[in-house]
């Protein structure tokens, strides 16, 4: 019971994090940047996967997609800080790792089967024909040529 309600918190934990995932692509704060006045802000730089785009104070926008991953302007001497979709994706990505984890080690305890089972190893082929003929209860002259056989 244990191991299935291991299991079960594995699932959780790695659909949690594909949820967080999931939901960095269409976040837009990728990378944040603000030029500050003396009072209050007047322009706030962000970018994410497919655009960059300022805001100024008043909340008007003006975004830039990218046309190329190839033709990206030199990322300029304005200094970006992490955005939130980071923190979210990395997050969900530590989500899913522990999930994963969780996951091989509830599967390795059911794969623990010594006690239960034993090898005791192959039989052996270092017998005579006399006694091969005896156990399979067959004519030397067919155990011979069953035995050349074999290898073919």
């Amino acid at each position: 019971m244990g191991n299935m309600a291991t299991e079960i918190v594995a699932f959780l934990l790695t659909i949690s994090g594909w949820i967080l995932i999931s939901s960095t692509v269409p976040t837009d704060y990728w990378k944040v940047s603000s030029v500050d006045g003396t009072v209050i802000t007047t322009a706030t730089f962000w970018s994410n996967l497919w655009k960059t785009c300022v805001t100024d104070s008043t909340g008007v926008s003006n975004c830039k997609d990218f046309m190329s991953m190839l033709a990206l302007d030199v990322f300029s001497l304005r200094r970006f800080e992490l955005g939130a979709a980071l923190f979210i994706g990395w997050s969900g990505s530590v989500l899913c790792i522990l999930g994963g984890l969780l996951l091989c080690l509830s599967l390795s305890e059911s794969f623990s089967l010594r006690g239960k089972y034993s090898y005791t190893g192959a039989p052996s082929f270092g017998t005579t024909h006399n006694n091969m003929a005896n156990s399979l209860q067959m004519e030397p002259r067919e155990l011979r040529k069953h035995i050349r056989n074999a290898y073919v």
